[in-house]
């Protein structure tokens, strides 16, 4: 029998039988391992009626919810392969993506059907919908009803080897379209199966499903991850209510851009900074004694036996109860990816006792390249190569990476997939890093993207708005402003929840972006932080100048990509009236 991910989760469906495997956050819908796999093995039988073969495409277009792991592992166990679409999609986006990948499939929701009709006009794609009977759409029920009996599903999926393509992730992108990652069977088992050495134990763990499916990262942890190690899986449609979510499920292993843990050092800083009285005082000297003992641990230094009782008793007093109150006291892998996380967060997770392991890599390296362990930790690196990875840097300081997890290609483009891999299987990743003698990787920042001011240094703006992020709640989302340029400034906006809980306290009546932007209160909170961020970074790289957007950029949208990384071109040219005021005197 040829191995394959789907070998790893009809394993899991015969040991696992009725344990939970799938279920939404409200625990209306949820499958056991024994459900989850006779369920998989209708919906193949149906999608083999509407044509999917081995090697067709099937595209997905849903929130978070069990019908999508049924749907991806269904097709799966065809030999075809399935891709999602982020949900911010607009109809031209999906358009491309239809036109690239075309699928034969395309599985979706009510919500949805509007842009998707527009974007399908003319293309022969049978359109099932999950949640409603809807014109010109088949529904699951009725997907399978029409099924063929006769079809062979276990000679189906024993017939898919490694060498054969699991899945197109499609790099958002911050230039042009995006491209299709095609990954293989054996990208995913090769990381699933050496991953773990670095980041824990994820044997029976559980996980919760709430960043889009579309990026690898969820696609990694709460699809490919649970059918190789048995984890459950709980599905948050909407991810607003994940701080709600969390406490009920407590995941055992919890992955995170950069932006959620810089929301919850600064929930948790609000809160600790409201508490008044001996409680007040109580948690405030708990998470004083916690970053004594996280400052030693990131310093290799032992701790003081004084001060190593005073953590010992913050952690029984306090911090294990404010764990507990996140829904992060049983995490046992706890991660930072998509983009640079400012080394503050880090410390201050690890003060509470959650060590975030900063990992790196790219859809096209299969999401993770390189980690930093907890065991070893070293802040303002992203550790080392998984492995059976390696790492190397080019003359210009270039990332380049060979391994394993090194994508087949991109879907129908050579030209493109000639530019990043080369003859001897190395990615250029377009990123610039640093190597130490250890192996320990430093990001700097994108190639494309580091900025050169007028005197002739080169810095990283991900750095300077990492940094700035860090310091305060407030802040969403900062593009730094400096190229070419005698100095650095620049355009912030603000996180909304955070901005109406600020507007809530200061007792602001009109939370608007537009007033919110120009009130007093705000500019003196962000003038603080820009400060305390000046404060961390170099002289040159400091802020001098700054603006506050009467917008919030929301993912997708014109300044963020999906998985929200910089849009920095669309950027530069839509506030260019905004930058340029930056700079007069």
């Amino acid at each position: 029998m040829s191995d394959s991910l789907c070998t790893h989760f009809q394993r899991r469906v015969a040991r696992n039988g009725h344990q939970p495997a799938v279920r939404n956050a409200d625990g209306t819908v949820a499958y056991t391992w024994a459900q989850y796999g006779a369920q998989v093995r209708e919906l193949a039988a149906g999608l083999v009626a509407l044509g999917v073969r081995s090697g067709d495409t099937v595209g997905i277009m849903l929130t978070n919810r069990p019908e999508f792991h049924l749907v991806d592992a269904a097709v799966m166990h065809l030999g075809a392969v399935g891709f999602s679409i982020y949900n911010t999609s607009s109809v031209n986006q999906i358009a491309y993506l239809l036109g690239n990948a075309a699928p034969r499939v395309l599985v979706t929701e009510s919500q949805f059907l509007e842009r998707i009709r527009e974007a399908t006009t003319d293309r022969a794609i049978s359109t099932v919908c999950v949640d409603a009977t809807e014109p010109d759409t088949i529904g699951l029920d009725e997907m399978i009803a029409s099924a063929d009996p006769g079809f062979d599903f276990d000679a189906a999926w024993q017939s898919i080897g490694r060498d054969d393509v699991l899945t197109l992730i499609y790099t958002s992108g911050t230039t042009g379209n995006p491209k299709g990652v095609e990954l293989t069977h054996g990208n995913l088992l090769y990381q699933l199966g050496v991953v773990e050495e670095i980041i824990g134990d994820l044997t029976a763990g559980r996980v919760v499903s709430y960043l889009p499916d579309a990026h690898l990262i969820n696609r990694w942890l709460c699809q490919y991850a649970p059918m190789y190690f048995g984890m459950s899986v709980v599905d948050v449609e909407n991810p607003k209510t994940l701080i709600d979510v969390l406490p009920q499920v407590r995941p055992t292993a919890f992955a995170a851009v950069p932006m959620l843990w810089y929301k919850i050092k600064g929930s948790v800083e609000t809160t600790l900074a409201a508490e008044s009285g001996i409680k007040g005082a109580l948690a405030r000297w708990a998470v004083a004694a916690g970053r004594k003992k996280a400052k030693a641990t990131i310093a290799g230094t032992p701790l003081g036996r004084v001060d190593t009782l005073a953590a010992t008793l913050a952690d029984k007093l306090v911090l294990s109860k404010l764990r507990a109150k996140l829904g992060l006291d049983a995490i046992d892998s706890a991660v930072s990816g998509a983009a640079p996380i400012d080394v503050a967060a880090l410390e201050f997770m690890l003060a509470l006792g959650i060590p975030v392991m900063e990992a790196w890599g790219m859809s096209e390296t299969s999401a993770v390249t390189t980690v930093n362990p907890a065991a070893r930790p070293k802040y303002g690196t992203v550790g080392k190569a998984i492995p059976g990875t390696d790492v190397k840097l080019a003359e210009d300081g270039e990332i380049l990476v060979r391994g394993d997890g090194v994508m087949r290609g991109y879907r129908n483009d050579p030209d493109r997939t000639a530019e990043v891999l080369d003859g001897a299987g190395w990615i250029h990743t377009g990123d610039v890093g640093l190597l130490d003698n250890e192996g320990y990787l430093t990001i700097i920042d994108r190639k494309k993207e580091l900025i050169i001011n007028s005197g002739g240094k080169n810095m990283s703006p991900s750095n300077i708005e990492g940094a700035l992020k860090a310091a305060s709640p407030l802040v969403g989302s900062v593009a730094a402003i400096g190229d070419n340029r005698p100095y650095v400034t620049a355009l912030i906006t603000l996180d909304p929840d955070a901005a109406a809980a600020f507007a809530d306290r200061h007792g602001i009546a009109d939370p608007t972006p537009d007033t919110l932007a120009k009130h007093p209160e705000v500019l003196a909170a962000l003038d603080e932080a820009v400060t305390t961020a000046n404060g961390r970074l170099s002289r040159v790289e400091g802020i001098r100048r700054w603006k506050v957007l009467p917008t919030f950029w929301l993912p997708g949208g014109d300044e963020l990509t999906p998985t929200m990384k910089l849009r920095r071109v669309p950027i530069r040219d839509k506030y260019a009236a905004d930058i340029a005021a930056l700079y007069e005197r």
